[in-house]
């Protein structure tokens, strides 16, 4: 028989891919005379028909990246999913250095209770971008008592 007939079958008997078979080229010869799946196992146990091993993808570029990664490189904003920062959390680191900020004012008898509330709600409204916002809107309307 062929040796593509010997290959197939022992595909059959071992349950693996005809691209997965090795015979051994110096047996070619012996292959001839094999036609039955009794022959083609004895073969196997021979060791001139084996299994090749599985083909895997390469983890050399895997590798590197952990290794950059590992180093602190391509952790930017660009390689993060879904929002680049979390809203809430921005809001709320503002409105707390705000809401600080107006306390101490306030404690401090800078500006009136009046003056406190009506800032504490345009804070709560988003109407300031930051501290140094507020602080300026506060010397802008001349707010401050003393």
């Amino acid at each position: 028989m062929s040796v593509d007939h010997v290959k197939r079958l022992a595909a059959k008997v071992l349950g693996v891919g005809v691209s997965r078979i090795w015979i051994d080229p110096s047996k070619h010869n012996e292959l001839v005379t094999v036609i039955t799946r009794e022959e083609v196992k004895k073969l196997i146990k021979e060791g001139v028909i084996k299994v090749k091993p599985k083909k895997r993808n390469s983890r050399y570029r895997i590798k590197l990246r952990q290794l950059k990664r590992k180093k602190g490189r391509r952790r930017g904003p660009g390689k993060r999913k879904g929002p680049r920062f979390d809203e809430k959390e921005l809001w709320v680191a503002r409105i707390r250095a705000l809401r600080k900020f107006l306390r101490k004012l306030k404690s401090r008898r800078k500006i009136s209770p009046k003056t406190y509330r009506r800032l504490y709600r345009l804070a709560k409204g988003g109407y300031f971008r930051s501290v140094s916002h507020l602080k300026a809107y506060i010397e802008e309307h001349k707010l401050m008592e003393r």
